[in-house]
């Protein structure tokens, strides 16, 4: 059983987009006016390949840019995300969107393993800095109400106990949401800011996976 997710080994081909904005004007002759020698603009097919390979250019460029600098591919190994995760699974991660936006409760995010940093997890954020934690039968409750967690289906859920426990400032209390094969929080504690490095945001293989990763509805009881 591995919760590891390294890098994958196949990297994202771009796709170009909006090519169909490109128009070219040609100006219009009125019937009753005959227009000047010439005047009107010739079709030129070099040309409007030239225009149209110009283009394409620039989309695949801006894409790999994007995804180089912006997304990160990487494939998940381990079911302890499962069912939103499966093993095998291959996804994008945003690396810099916490440098603009909080961490929040049901964020998908992936980070150093703190007991060992050359290995990555992903996990789900729970708990927050400053919170309370505690689960009782399986049930987790954040400063004493219990956390709604549409998301752990029943097979998945397990009865163990931990805390209560707080959430130190600067660190996250992560699980994943396969309770029962999930080495997280409960096991090694909670995870400095320092070492989340990405959020999970898109799922591209396999096909019937292909999606955003979106944070669920929760709340606390």
């Amino acid at each position: 059983m591995s919760d590891s997710i390294p890098l994958a080994e196949e990297q994202p081909q771009a796709t170009p987009t909006n090519l169909a904005s490109t128009v070219t004007s040609v100006p219009v002759v009125g019937a009753s006016e005959p227009a000047a020698a010439g005047a009107g603009q010739t079709f030129s097919l070099p040309r409007e390949l030239r225009a149209w390979t110009r283009d394409l250019l620039l989309a695949l460029g801006l894409a790999m840019v994007i995804i180089i600098f912006l997304y990160q591919p990487v494939k998940v190994e381990g079911t302890s995300m499962a069912p939103l995760l499966s093993d095998q699974e291959r996804i994008f991660i945003n690396k810099f969107v916490y440098r603009f936006e909080p961490i929040e409760r049901g964020d998908v995010v992936v980070f150093w393993y703190p007991l060992d940093h050359s290995k990555s997890f992903i996990k789900r954020v729970v708990g927050l800095p400053g919170e309370t934690i505690e689960i009782r039968q399986g049930h987790v409750y954040v400063d004493g109400r219990q956390l709604e967690e549409t998301y752990v289906p029943p097979q998945f859920a397990d009865a163990s106990n931990y805390g209560p426990a707080l959430v130190p400032a600067g660190e996250y209390f992560v699980m994943g949401d396969h309770r029962v094969s999930s080495n997280d929080s409960r096991m090694f504690g909670p995870v400095a800011n320092r070492y989340i490095y990405g959020k999970a945001v898109f799922a591209y293989w396999p096909a019937h996976q292909f999606g955003s990763i979106s944070p669920p509805n929760e709340h606390l009881q």
